[in-house]
């Protein structure tokens, strides 16, 4: 019996319109040869009978070399035992079939790496040959198809993070799932998102998958150029490494190696236009990101950096309405609070010149120390009312050298005692004209951030002199008719890691802060710039990273300033004898007390509880009154500012002043009311209710 040479070769039924001289058996052997799809010739054993070129290109090998192998060698080694079991299944029922439309089939080539195919099954037995065709298609030869596979691959993994971003609040949530997302979509072996501290000098490992030691979760990774995502920082846009062990631009740590990482992608992260993260990709292959990664990547650190923004700004929104409600409560508590402190400071000082009292030297210790604990109280309803920002400035004389000496008396005894403080002043620098409380919680907040920039100890040195104008860089801070006079230069330096130009260009910023989460709220310098601002001043920073940081404080000059006791013991002898005064206070006990000291300093005094009560007596009093004096709170009816407007409607002559414990009130009153009046913050002594009386009587038009 004779056997064909080849397959090809076999009898064939003639084919119509092939030119003369033209064998049949050729024709079939140069299309079997030329054909684009790695063709193979199986026996029903799975034994390769023909190969054509584009098989032996695509598998690497030789066409020979095909020749006689069984196509289970084509088969990586994983799925090699299910192979076997499908081809056997399939010879008893041979069919053409396509196969890898629904599923990923891969071949394994010669060297033993492997590539993405699409077969198609044609069997033979129809036409009397024991044989199967098999078409193989590399992937890759229909990039566009494979593109836009790819593509809406990611588009899903976006989205996923997308709604996880919205239905989550917790940004550790959303950091977790962003490498998880990144290494499953990419296909890669490692992914890690690192945040950028706030002092910008380091990263920090925020969460990833695959970590390799040195990089947990937590660690932290200097950001300087050298190091991996330092190197992007430096950049400032994407870097694609294409082999480690090339890698020369940054030193690559030896665990990248020892875990057989090859390539990465690295992208940085925005907020808002200032670099806050990198997020990272890292794969064990080589050269295995290109465009279409690097989008991915992009997109995916896009939509991480808007989620921090959402819950960076849902946080100021909270902390502001916070700090709101505190305000609000600090407010009240601030009314009763000073009326009380009215009631116990005044019944002090009547106690203390009572002639009993004034013989007792015991009695008047204990009413010195009462009157100084009602003065810290005061005190602390201030502070309150400044960290709420609802404080009334009250400008005066302020010897800054004095303030400067009490202030550093205060730091030695609380600050790290590895901090040195220095004090320079230059000798008759003039007084200046601020708020000396708030000056002094200024220069407190300063020395504090100071402090925390000086972890290992350092200096803290002050320094005032006098300038004639504002240096140019804080000159157009102010308006022009602010700028004339001198200033007094008030200067607080370190010696601690200073600023980089970003962070210092946000320093004044509300609720911007480059501490901790919980030792920071990122009012400090916001309130120092806001009360230098209410003070017709100016304020500068100068700094520069490893070099300290100088905050300097323009203040204006005081002139010709009176002595405070002699303007006290003036403003007594100011007041006429017998001045009529109408005093409006709801609250009894102050009433009575505020009602001592005008008798003590020679007034004659009505009283009434209700503004509707005072514009009676006034209206029927034959005799004129010279002064009203009213609280703005006074109960449910009218307030005292409306009385005030009335009262002087009907008496052009009347001299007002104005009280409250609210220093809320006292702002809205002090932008509302005429110049002529004035406002008098509770708790006050006898002498500054004097002094407030002489004024108002001399602006009496």
């Amino acid at each position: 019996m004779k056997t064909p040479s080849s397959p090809i070769t076999a009898a064939q039924p003639a084919l119509p319109g092939l030119p003369s001289g033209i064998e049949e058996s050729s024709v079939f052997r140069s299309l079997f040869i030329a054909y684009p799809d790695a063709l193979l010739l199986v026996d029903q054993a799975g034994g390769i009978a023909l190969a054509n070129p584009s098989a032996a290109n695509l598998l690497g090998y030789a066409v020979g070399e095909l020749v006689g192998l069984n196509v289970d060698v084509l088969v990586p080694d994983s799925i090699r035992p299910r192979h076997a079991s499908y081809r056997e299944a399939y010879g008893q029922a041979p069919r053409p079939r396509p196969m890898g439309t629904q599923m990923e089939l891969v071949a394994k080539r010669k060297d033993g790496s492997e590539v993405m195919v699409e077969i198609a099954l044609s069997p033979l037995q129809n036409q009397g040959l024991p044989f199967v065709v098999a078409a193989i298609r590399d992937i890759g030869a229909y990039p566009r198809v494979k593109q836009a596979l790819q593509r809406a691959r990611y588009s899903d993994y976006l989205a996923q993070l997308g709604r996880l971003a919205v239905d989550t609040r917790d940004l550790q949530v959303v950091l977790n799932h962003v490498p998880t997302i990144a290494a499953e979509a990419l296909e890669v072996e490692v992914a890690m998102v690192l945040l950028l501290e706030n002092s910008r000098l380091e990263f920090r490992v925020a969460s990833g998958v695959g970590l390799v030691p040195g990089e947990e979760i937590g660690a932290r990774i200097p950001s300087h150029a050298n190091t991996s995502p330092g190197f992007v920082f430096a950049e400032g846009q994407a870097v694609v490494v294409s082999d480690y062990r090339e890698e020369r631009r940054f030193a690559v740590p030896q665990a990248y190696l020892d875990a057989g990482l090859v390539s990465a992608l690295a992208v940085p992260f925005y907020d808002r236009g200032q670099f806050i993260g990198v997020l990272t990709v890292r794969s064990r292959e080589a050269k295995r990101f290109g465009d279409e990664e690097l989008r991915f990547l992009e997109s995916l650190s896009n939509l991480l950096a808007t989620s921090l923004q959402r819950v960076q700004t849902e946080e100021a929104l909270n902390h502001a309405q916070r700090l709101e409600s505190v305000g609000q409560l600090t407010g009240g508590i601030a009314h009763d609070f000073n009326n009380l402190l009215t009631v116990i400071q005044g019944n002090l000082q009547v106690l203390e010149e009572l002639p009993a009292i004034a013989q007792d030297g015991y009695a008047q210790q204990l009413v010195g120390a009462a009157a100084r604990a009602s003065r810290r109280g005061a005190e602390l309803t201030g502070k309150l009312l400044a960290f709420s920002r609802r404080q009334m400035l009250q400008p005066d004389s302020v010897d800054t050298h004095a303030l400067l000496q009490s202030l550093a008396d205060m730091l030695r005894r609380t600050l790290d005692q590895r901090i040195g403080i220095a004090i320079d002043t230059t000798p008759g620098c003039p007084p200046v004209l601020a708020d000396p409380g708030q000056l002094e919680s200024a220069l407190l907040n300063i020395a504090i951030n100071a402090r925390d920039a000086m972890p290992e100890g350092g200096t803290l040195h002050f320094r005032t002199e006098a300038c004639g104008g504002l240096p140019p860089e804080v000159r157009n801070e102010l308006s022009d008719s602010d700028t004339h006079g001198g200033f007094v230069a008030i200067s607080i330096t370190d010696s601690g890691m200073g600023m980089t130009e970003e962070v210092k260009e946000r320093a004044f910023e509300p609720f911007f802060t480059t501490k901790e989460v919980g030792r920071g709220t990122g009012l400090g310098l916001s309130t120092v710039y806001g009360f230098v601002k209410q003070s017709k001043g100016a304020v500068a920073i100068a700094s520069r990273p490893g070099a300290g940081t100088t905050v300097t404080l323009y203040l204006p000059q005081l002139y010709d300033a009176a002595p405070p006791a002699a303007d006290e013991e003036d403003s007594e002898q100011a007041i006429p004898a017998g001045l009529r005064v109408m005093l409006v206070e709801d609250d009894p006990e102050v009433r009575n007390v505020v009602h001592t000291f005008l008798a003590t300093l020679g007034c004659s005094v009505v009283t009434a509880d209700t503004a509707e009560q005072a514009l009676l007596s006034m209206e029927s009093d034959a005799e004129a009154f010279d002064v009203l004096l009213s609280d703005i709170a006074l109960g449910p009816g009218m307030r005292g500012t409306r009385l005030a407007t009335e009262a002087q409607q009907r008496f052009p002559g009347l001299a007002v002043l104005l009280m409250s414990g609210f220093s809320s009130e006292l702002l809205d009153a002090d932008r509302d009311v005429p110049q002529s009046w004035e406002l008098l913050r509770k708790p006050y002594s006898r002498a500054e209710l004097a002094r407030a009386l002489a004024r108002v009587l001399a602006a009496r038009p």
